[in-house]
């Protein structure tokens, strides 16, 4: 049987950043109410979570970077709404955001959390900020949407679970 690791959204002890968007406020002020709200429901007390607002989007990895670099949070949960508008200017937001996140979860060994919604409109956005978490995967039956900030935070809590019961990247190969 192999060895199988797999986290659990729970309690995690220490600090969690969350970087979150200015820009479409009315969408990311309730993913940010979502995952405060996630974490403190399990277990992770208000002053142990540090939230820095960005301009827009663009300006996320920016700030997740230093919050990484500081070495003092578990992971930081990145919230943004880039909503398409009349040019692909969303599209090389989102590319430019989404890689940047990628590369710095793997450089810094910390989780890196996209909680940045990409639609087509307003009411989509809306629709993704707001109650409760949605079901995980399209797969499965009754699927439904839900507050991405909720899931952004649930999964920054499995993540932290699982790094801490995989090996030490010290670990040598026998």
């Amino acid at each position: 049987m192999p060895n199988v690791y797999e986290g659990k959204p729970t309690r995690a002890p220490g600090r969690f950043a969350i970087v979150v968007s200015r820009f479409n406020e009315s969408v990311t002020r309730g993913l940010l109410e979502g995952a405060v709200k996630t974490l403190c429901a399990h277990g992770v007390s208000d002053e142990n979570i540090d939230v820095a607002w960005t301009p827009g989007a663009f300006e996320i990895p920016t700030v997740a970077e230093r919050m990484l670099a500081s070495r003092r949070y578990q992971a930081v949960l990145c919230l943004g709404a880039v909503i398409r508008g009349e040019t692909t200017h969303d599209q090389h937001i989102n590319r430019a955001v989404s890689m940047a996140l990628a590369e710095m979860g793997v450089r810094h060994g910390i989780p890196v959390l996209f909680g940045i919604l990409t639609c087509n409109t307003l009411e989509q956005a809306m629709a993704r900020s707001g109650g409760d978490a949605g079901t995980r995967g399209k797969d499965q039956p009754g699927s439904r949407i839900g507050n991405k900030g909720i899931e952004c935070a649930l999964a920054a809590l499995e993540m932290v679970d699982l790094l801490a019961k995989l090996p030490s990247s010290e670990a040598t190969v026998p």
